[in-house]
């Protein structure tokens, strides 16, 4: 993890509330000038604190309503079958986040798919193929109240 800043702090939450402002712009918020403000942003994107840039797509609009939060079990516990279950959790496109958990479950995926039907079709022929699986349980949001917010960043 590099040593961040406050200037480099500040990039961030700058980038946060707007990833298309110009350098700068980003440099009046954080007080550099342009030339050292785009020198950090470039070392943020090298270090990989900065992982890439993207719009903030609003899923109802693009016809994707229904988000479901997926809590798998795996039948066999050892590394291999985690790892063959972890890779094939993010090279499925209608997961949009998956984490490795304690509790009753080993993985909880958050899966992003058009309705009941294309959850359904998900289900059977992406998860229920998978080898190793010993329960899944399927919870649906019936509301979205907070998605893809800023992190809150240590101050320096």
């Amino acid at each position: 993890m590099p040593n961040l800043d406050k200037f480099d702090i500040g990039i961030l939450e700058a980038l946060q509330g707007d990833a298309r402002a110009t350098n700068v712009e980003i440099a009046e918020k954080v007080n550099l000038s342009p030339s050292p403000c785009l020198r950090r942003i470039r070392n943020l994107e090298k270090s990989g604190v900065i992982r890439g840039y993207r719009a903030d797509i609003d899923r109802k609009e693009v016809g994707l309503g229904l988000t479901v939060f997926v809590e798998i079990k795996v039948g066999q516990h050892s590394k291999a079958n985690s790892e063959l279950q972890q890779a094939a959790l993010i090279a499925m496109p209608e997961v949009t986040g998956a984490f490795l958990i304690s509790g009753t479950a080993d993985f909880l995926a958050e899966v992003v798919v058009e309705d009941l039907s294309a959850y359904e079709r998900f289900l059977t022929e992406k998860l229920l193929v998978l080898p190793g699986i010993s329960d899944i349980r399927s919870n649906f949001a019936i509301r979205t109240i907070k998605t893809n917010s800023p992190l809150k960043l240590p101050q320096r």
